[in-house]
Parts: structure tokens; sequence; C-alpha cells
């Protein structure tokens, strides 16, 4: 049974790490920083989706931009404990992807 990507991506993941961490690749400061050549985009995923998939469904998103995945990274962040108001209760876990792109390749969108 064939998966369709938008139920494999979720969303697209962003905070003030997940830019600096796309814009490494234009980073000329530090010479470490320099073997970063390609951008990177985070992507919240369904739990269990794998690298292919996550691969696979990302290129037929962007497939009129001509996106090729290079590599696909997967962090699963557990559910924490929080208290609020007395009560105790938990966050959701998720998944997210880190997807290294071609060499040039972005994912730009203007909204």
């Amino acid at each position: 049974m064939k998966k369709n990507p938008y139920d494999i991506i979720k969303s697209r993941y962003m905070t003030e790490k997940t830019n600096v961490l796309a814009g490494l690749h234009k980073a000329e400061s530090n010479p470490s920083l320099k073997k970063c050549k390609t951008p990177k985009v985070v992507f919240l995923v369904d739990k269990k989706a794998n690298k292919q998939e996550i691969a696979a469904a990302v290129e037929k998103i962007y497939a009129n931009k001509n996106i090729h995945v290079t590599a696909v990274n997967t962090i699963v962040v557990k559910p924490k404990w929080k208290r609020v108001r007395g009560r105790l209760g938990r966050t959701c876990g998720f998944k997210k992807a880190i997807v290294s792109l071609g060499a040039g390749e972005t994912l730009d969108e203007q909204g």
C-alpha cells in the first residue's frame, strides 16, 4: 500500500536552531563549518516512517522545485512530564527528520 507523502511529512519544523542549521552551508567564518556544503531542512514526520519513506516523500512534495535528498537523519523526541496549575500531564512526543538537500538547492518558501 502506497503512503501519501503528506501523511509522512506533517509540517516543517521552524525554530531558531533549525534556522542556524539551514544557514550553515553559507558560513565562511569557521573552517569546520566549511564542510557543511549542503543545506539542511527539518520536518516533523510520522513516528512510523523510515528514512527512505521520508526522502521519497520530500522529493515528491517538492518535485516542482527539482529537489534531491542526499541524506536523512531522524530524532525521536520523547514526551516530557509537566505540571500546569497543580495537575500533572505529558507533552506530546514527536519525530523530526533533518533532511540534507543537494548542493545549491533550497526550499525558500515565500508566503
